[in-house]
Parts: C-alpha cells; sequence; structure tokens
C-alpha cells in the first residue's frame, strides 16, 4: 500500500523544535505544553504576526532554517521502517519554498525510509491507500478528495476529531492500524 505520511507535528517535534530555537534566540522558556491550537506561534511569540514568524523561523537566507534541527518524535522512525518493509512511504509536507533543503536533508539524516517526497499544500492531490496527518488544514481535504482512502489523524492538542478520520495517538497503533489493513486486504485476495 501507498502510506502518505505528513513530517511535522507527525515524523518531526517541530513544535519542540521552534521553540528551543525561540527560547535560545530570545531568552525565553516556552514549553509544548503551551501549544493548544495551529496558529499558537502567533500568540506565545513577540512576532506581531505568523509572517513575521516564518520569516525568522526560514533564517531569512542566514543559515539553516528550523526545519534542519527538528527531533524525530519516539518511535517515529522505527515504525517506518517497519512500514516500508511491505508498504511505499510517501512523505506529504506543507512547506514553504525556502524549508526544501532542509526539509531533503532532515530526511537523508534521519534515513526516511522513503523514495518519494511530496512538499506542496493539497496533500490530497497525491493518492495514497492510507494518509496519516495532524493538520486541521490538511485533514478536511484529505477526506473529502480521497474518499477510498483511510484518513488518519495524529491527535494534537491542534486539531480537533473529524467524522470519517481514524484517531491515532501514537506510532504503535498506526503500525498496528496498517498491519491490520494490510491483512484484511491480504484475505480479501485470497477468497
Amino acid at each position: 500500500m501507498r502510506l502518505g505520511i505528513d513530517l511535522d507535528g507527525v515524523v518531526a517535534n517541530f513544535v519542540r523544535g521552534w521553540m528551543l530555537r525561540y527560547n535560545m534566540d530570545f531568552g525565553t522558556n516556552l514549553t509544548e505544553e503551551q501549544v493548544d491550537r495551529w496558529d499558537a506561534a502567533r500568540d506565545l511569540t513577540h512576532f506581531t504576526d505568523l509572517v513575521d514568524f516564518w520569516q525568522w523561523a526560514g533564517a531569512s537566507g542566514h543559515g539553516p532554517t528550523v526545519f534542519r534541527s527538528l527531533e524525530p518524535y519516539p518511535d517515529s522512525l522505527e515504525a517506518l521502517n517497519h512500514l516500508a518493509a511491505c508498504h511505499d512511504i510517501v512523505i506529504l509536507s506543507m512547506k514553504p519554498d525556502w524549508a526544501a533543503a532542509d526539509t531533503y536533508a532532515w530526511i537523508a539524516e534521519h534515513r526516511i525510509p522513503t523514495r518519494e517526497v511530496h512538499l506542496l499544500r493539497d496533500k490530497w492531490l497525491v493518492p495514497c491507500d492510507v494518509y496519516l496527518d495532524d493538520s486541521p488544514i490538511a485533514l478536511p481535504g484529505l477526506l473529502n478528495k480521497q474518499p477510498q482512502a483511510i484518513v488518519c489523524r495524529y491527535v494534537r492538542p491542534w486539531n480537533e476529531p473529524l467524522e470519517g478520520a481514524v484517531d491515532i495517538h501514537n506510532w504503535q497503533e498506526f503500525a498496528s492500524l496498517v498491519d491490520r489493513i494490510k491483512d484484511d486486504r491480504d484475505c480479501q485476495k485470497r477468497e
């Protein structure tokens, strides 16, 4: 099967990454627990709008972007390697153009088992059998535009339950779901 996997908030801990950098740059003590919505950076930082935040996150062309130093979530790499043994891992990530090089470098450094990476806003344009995402922007589009697919919402404080989405709380739960789907499909083929 083709597994459409988001990066930030799913494989890579974007919130922790930008907060560590922000705390270092500006002497603050922000914590991940403070993030309870998708655009929390607007209220938690000194930036007057998200355009300024993203300009800072992009390092304005002076060195690596915030996307280069993110930590993988626990068990994400192990689960992806397990799943890649039987499935195609397709990375689907919403990124600004300036983040592309650091995103590809991050994928290579962490040896993400994929041959297919798409940096795009409309993730539903890339057909997959199963999607895993945390974005309250991407999830409705996946549900509406890919109705034959299984769409999984990686439960985070910044997203809400969606009718039709399967809630996933950790990587072990996702890997088990994909294994069950594969087993069910294999049984149907034999019948």
